[in-house]
């Protein structure tokens, strides 16, 4: 009886111990995560941004240059053309579904009458 009851005890306090290693496990990870997202992240942005681009730009100090040899028509015979490609790649199918009914075999094997009752010779 004594042996019985310290193995249950023994079996419990495990069960608290792999309860309270997984807590811990889960929430530092959240905790690692959200630092992660808190700090690291605009760290690593500003990292690339210098890297990428030197000194920040503002959108005002770009210039704009136009092309003035690309007009309208141009524009159209492109976008006729991607829409031309974009309706070629889609087949015109038949839409008639024929549906064929499959003959099933009577077969013992597949049978749950043979596993349900119980036969008597």
């Amino acid at each position: 009886m004594l042996l019985n009851m310290s193995l249950q005890i023994d079996q419990v306090s495990e069960g608290y111990v792999i309860l309270l290693t997984g807590l811990i496990i889960v929430f530092c990870a959240l905790l690692t995560l959200s630092l992660f997202f808190k700090f690291g992240l605009p760290v690593m942005l500003y990292i690339y941004k210098v890297i990428t681009k030197g000194k920040d730009k503002k959108i005002k100090d770009i210039p704009i240059g136009a092309d003035e040899d690309f007009t309208g028509e141009i524009a159209a015979v492109i976008s006729s053309a991607i829409h031309l490609y974009l309706n070629e790649q889609h087949d015109d199918e038949n839409a008639i579904l024929t549906i064929k009914q499959a003959r099933k075999l009577y077969s013992p094997w597949s049978s749950k009458i043979y596993a349900t009752h119980h036969r008597r010779l």
